[in-house]
């Protein structure tokens, strides 16, 4: 482990990157007005400025303690503070850098070691649908700190089976087809009614979030290659685009072509499945008046959107989902704080829950004022983690949409 940030620069290329970043600040403090754990602590090292000031100690030479650690982990990684940065600063490939240092410095103790050691290795693997089921049958008689974690069983519906000349590649994910199975497949249905065919290769697998976020680089990285390993075959016969219906998966995959930028066997294939991927909400606008056509009469039809940060700060998409939902006619109500996180954060709901909870509370708040009659989200973790403190459904809004396509369509 290098100890001083000239000799990280020199043998690394995080360090070479870290220290473009860090170059970058001017300690404006412009960052702590949108900072959500800043925002509920007021603690200047539970703020990107103060996070950055610790991570530049740390690549100093300074020895981190498990307080450093601490408030590196209590980072959502929003990027809401990218999106208010007036200097540009990419905070969050910065904390990603800074918390895989200290961890290399500072060893967790046993009991966060399993946690995130279970997390890493569960939520990917291929046993996740089978437990994640059992759960589901005993949610009844599950504490409640467990029973927000388990959503209640959802059917999937109908999976469209046409093959259509055009065709786009979608990312199952990791763990929505175990929590939520009717997203992908209100997904493939949407997409079918508008003549494109949506190939799921079943190679693909987890986006690399969950272990790159949890300080297990390579292990995110191999993730990516084998997406791309699976996906290249489709690119090469011509694939439109990648389609992504969890925003935290696509910002992570947009992120491909700068993670393995150094790798020689997958840079330039990285490079362009980076500027395939696309979310949802950018596909559909340009097919609005084709998607008019197929629709039923609107019910339930007072919505709020909350835009996940990995689609906001992470991919900057902003407004695209809640102007085609009011060009579908949707009555689209206004929430306060329409930047501000609601805690679910990946695996940040587990391991930081009390914080977590309070962000999800506040959101909610905000979200539940103007009384919608379903509160629209785009990311999974987001939908659960908002769902386990209301009453009023929480979904994906392009299951409203799905909801919303006449019979005809779908045949």
């Amino acid at each position: 482990m290098q100890t001083t940030l000239a000799d990280f620069i020199k043998h690394t290329p995080e360090g070479r990157e870290a220290a473009e970043i860090l170059g970058k600040c001017v300690h404006c403090g412009f960052c702590t007005a949108t900072c959500p754990t800043y925002q509920l602590l007021g603690d200047e090292l539970d703020s990107p400025r103060g996070r950055i000031y610790l991570i530049k100690q740390v690549l100093e030479g300074v020895r981190p303690t498990e307080k450093t650690q601490l408030h590196l982990d209590r980072c959502l990684t929003c990027r809401n503070c990218e999106t208010t940065c007036p200097s540009g600063v990419q905070y969050g490939r910065l904390v990603d850098i800074g918390r895989k240092v200290v961890e290399e410095q500072v060893p967790r103790r046993l009991g966060a070691r399993l946690v995130r050691n279970a997390l890493k290795a569960g939520l990917t693997s291929p046993l996740f649908g089978p437990a994640m089921k059992l759960g589901q049958l005993a949610r009844p008689l599950l504490p409640g700190s467990l029973k927000s974690k388990v959503p209640a069983g959802q059917p999937a519906g109908i999976t469209p089976g046409r093959p259509h000349k055009r065709k786009m590649l979608l990312l199952a994910g990791c763990v929505q087809p175990a929590m939520l199975p009717n997203i992908n497949a209100a997904t493939l249905r949407v997409f079918d009614a508008l003549g494109i065919e949506l190939v799921i290769p079943p190679a693909a697998g987890c986006c690399g979030a969950i272990r790159y976020h949890l300080n297990d680089h390579e292990g995110g990285l191999n993730d990516a290659r084998a997406n791309i390993d699976a996906w290249w075959p489709h690119v090469d016969a011509g694939c439109e685009a990648i389609v992504m219906n969890a925003s935290g998966c696509g910002a992570q995959v947009r992120e491909y072509g700068h993670m393995l930028r150094d790798d020689v066997a997958y840079s330039v294939r990285a490079q362009r499945i980076s500027e395939l991927t696309r979310d949802v909400a950018e596909v559909l606008p340009a097919m609005a008046d084709a998607i008019k056509e197929k629709l039923k009469p609107l019910a339930n039809g007072r919505v709020v959107f909350h835009s996940p940060c990995t689609l906001q700060h992470g991919q900057q998409v902003r407004g695209e989902v809640e102007a085609l939902l009011a060009r579908l006619g949707a009555d689209v109500l206004p929430a306060g704080e329409p930047h501000f996180c609601c805690g679910s954060a990946g695996t940040y709901s587990v391991l930081q829950p009390d914080l977590a909870y309070q962000l999800r509370d506040r959101r909610l708040g905000h979200l539940q004022a103007p009384a919608p009659d379903v509160i629209l989200s785009a990311n999974i973790g987001c939908i659960t983690h908002l769902q386990s403190g209301t009453e009023r459904p929480v979904r994906h809004w392009i299951e409203w949409l799905d909801e919303r396509l006449s019979p005809s369509a779908t045949q």
